[in-house]
């Protein structure tokens, strides 16, 4: 989890139902979205296998004729599926909220990993309309030294925070080109902070 400095997870691709008018202007309150990635489902479901075989070998497994192969077989079986299982499950889809302070990410079922970056620290945003899991190395929680980190559930268009420190953080998220808008307004009222390259 990166905590550059919690909220509900909003509807899909546009603004939440707490997102009021701002008195004077058009940007919301409060702006949701979310990607999702049905494909990991399938992944996910090959990690449940793994894990059931394992659970099996443990059970029904023969014992007598040595237990070090069995114990490896088993341990495994049991780590590949639990790992598989994680990893799909937790970035299967993607939450972001932008509020008047902050910009967060929660990945998954239970929001971890989540990244909380304060507007405060961004420069800019950018619509990109093509990210794929390829420009950064697969799916998931990305680091790579060149282009930052992003959050990537699926190919598509996506949401590129420029950040003080000139590092960039990326999110593959529907409607991205309205999180742009809200984001790029908030550093005008937070300043007049140059919002887009």
């Amino acid at each position: 989890m990166r905590d550059h400095s919690q909220g509900p997870q909003g509807h899909e691709g546009s603004q939440s139902p707490e997102s009021d008018e701002q008195p004077g202007g058009s940007t919301p309150a409060v702006w949701t979205g979310r990607a999702t990635n049905r494909v990991q489902w399938v992944l996910a479901a090959a990690g449940a296998a793994c894990l059931a075989l394992g659970i099996d070998l443990a059970v029904d497994g023969s014992w007598t004729s040595g237990s070090a192969p069995l114990v490896m077989a088993v341990v495994g079986c049991v780590a590949a599926g639990l790992l598989m299982l994680y990893g799909t499950l937790a970035f299967v889809h993607v939450a972001v909220r932008v509020d008047k302070d902050t910009l967060e990410v929660r990945c998954g079922h239970i929001g971890v990993p989540r990244t909380r970056i304060p507007l405060t620290h961004v420069v800019g945003a950018d619509f990109d309309p093509r990210v794929t899991p390829r420009q950064w190395g697969g799916w998931g929680y990305r680091w790579r030294p060149e282009k930052g980190t992003a959050v990537v559930v699926r190919r598509g268009e996506g949401l590129v925070v420029r950040l003080g420190d000139g590092r960039t953080f990326t999110v593959t998220v529907d409607d991205a080109e309205a999180a742009v808008r809200v984001i790029r307004a908030r550093l005008r009222l937070l300043g007049g902070r140059p919002a887009s390259a």
